[in-house]
């Protein structure tokens, strides 16, 4: 906060005296110091904090972060075998190609400063993932799965009139965090035990908790253990059965092959677009989406921005724009929906284009191709002494038991690591009563020879 050093980087305009001159009179102020004024002194950081001096060149720069960044370790140089929400998937060429254009990357949540057809974009990305999950209306992203799960909880109380939650214990560690967190104060969220002897819901534990007072059950498919929930009907039926909606997680890389929420009767259908086209990005490539039936009750909730297509002024021609606009935030400020702010636009319009691409034949040889993966995977870690592997139907993600070897997964994943492959995700916090394990993802990246790799690694151990 202080202007002892005027430094004027040459790659950024806005570090030159006479442009800050102009922007801060054009503001009515005399330093950058009125900008943080409101801030009272007690909580100003008094020292000299402990960085870099200033690069002046923009070569030099560029040359020293990536000199820091080659210090990572990647899923180029490394076989990876990690997932729990963001997954190590083939990034087709054309997603970069038109996630990086001007006019596409530099979007707003989707806003129309200059539009150059992102509404339309937005649409079809949304469409798509109508018929991927089997409904009708989708929203623009939310931040990412997490955040797609609190809002829908906050829909369905809405929707329902009623404060409470029922959610599966084998979901996400985070989303279960994130959910409880944004239904405080007014919603409660409660946890329906996961039977860990047929790795699915226990639905005793469901009928003895939903009530009259229960909004939503939410369960994934697949979970995030990776089984794939086969009561999903029972679940749907009991929930309606007290007047409770449903709302399921799913992973879009599935639903070529798994039945879509929408055709076994649940209510939302929610996840995460990272899959579709985005890179990691070490961790934060994510958007999420939200879809539901096209009725009003459902509908009517939304927080997010929904696009359609609407007559222009000139007959017979059609355009792209905003539905029902006034439920939001940004339409009526503090009586909207629920407060949305920056999302990942982007990443949804990145997603249309690998839906584009791939197809529904695509996205069915995309899951055959996991699936087949996965079996070859679990078959042969299984035959090694000491590994069990918990049986079920997976897709993508497994959990491997390693009480036999007599080592920790730290251990392993130490070991692993010396030999170029990411282990799996370290169960034992979150998921005790699996004992000694880890979550193992494969995605369509890894070959046979890698997963050989990786269990010629168990066998050296």
């Amino acid at each position: 906060m202080s202007n002892k050093c005027n430094v004027v980087y040459p790659y950024i305009p806005n570090s030159v005296p006479e442009v800050k001159k102009a922007m801060l009179d054009e503001l009515g102020m005399n330093s950058v110091e009125d900008i943080y004024k409101e801030i009272p002194e007690r909580l100003r950081f008094k020292g000299e904090m402990n960085i870099p001096a200033p690069i002046h060149s923009e070569a030099r720069l560029q040359r020293h972060v990536e000199d820091i960044l080659s210090k990572n370790k990647n899923c180029k140089s490394y076989i990876s075998f990690l997932g729990g929400g963001t997954w190590n998937h083939y990034v087709p060429a054309v997603c970069d190609t038109i996630g990086g254009r001007d006019e596409i990357l530099t979007s707003y949540v989707g806003e129309a400063f200059s539009d150059h057809g992102k509404f339309q974009i937005l649409f079809e990305s949304e469409s798509m993932l109508g018929d991927l999950t089997g409904f009708d209306a989708c929203n623009t992203p939310t931040y990412d799965w997490a955040n797609a799960l609190a809002i829908t909880s906050r829909m369905a109380s809405r929707t329902t009139g009623r404060k409470e939650i029922l959610v599966s214990e084998a979901i996400g560690p985070q989303r279960k965090l994130v959910n409880e967190n944004y239904c405080k104060p007014d919603i409660t969220v409660k946890e329906i035990k996961f039977d860990y002897e047929n790795m699915c819901l226990d639905l005793e534990d469901l009928r003895s908790k939903i009530s009259e007072d229960t909004a939503c059950v939410y369960f994934e498919n697949p979970n995030y253990l990776g089984f794939i929930e086969t009561q999903y009907e029972e679940i749907v039926k009991i929930a309606h059965e007290k007047g409770a909606l449903v709302a399921v997680g799913v992973d879009p890389t599935s639903l070529g092959i798994l039945e879509a929420p929408g055709s076994f009767g649940a209510d939302y259908a929610l996840g995460e677009l990272q899959p579709l086209g985005i890179h990691m990005s070490f961790g934060g490539g994510l958007g999420g989406f939200i879809a539901c039936r096209d009725e009003e009750k459902f509908v009517a909730e939304y927080p997010s921005l929904l696009f359609g297509v609407l007559p222009t002024v000139k007959e017979g021609e059609y355009g792209f724009g905003q539905v029902a606009f006034e439920r939001t935030s940004y339409g009526s400020r503090e009586k909207g929906k629920d407060f949305i702010g920056t999302c990942a636009a982007l990443h949804g319009m990145i997603a249309a284009v690998y839906l584009a691409l791939m197809g529904p034949q695509g996205m069915k040889d995309l899951g055959n191709g996991i699936l087949q993966r996965v079996a070859y995977a679990k078959n042969e870690l299984s035959k090694i002494e000491g590994i069990k592997i918990y049986d079920g139907c997976n897709f993508k993600e497994f959990v491997v038991n390693f009480d036999g070897l007599g080592k920790s997964v730290k251990e392993i994943n130490k070991a692993l690591f010396e030999k170029n492959i990411f282990g799996g995700i370290d169960l034992t916090v979150d998921f005790p009563a699996l004992g000694n394990s880890a979550l193992y993802a494969v995605t369509e990246m890894l070959t046979k020879d890698d997963i050989d790799s990786l269990v010629k690694a168990f066998r050296e151990m």
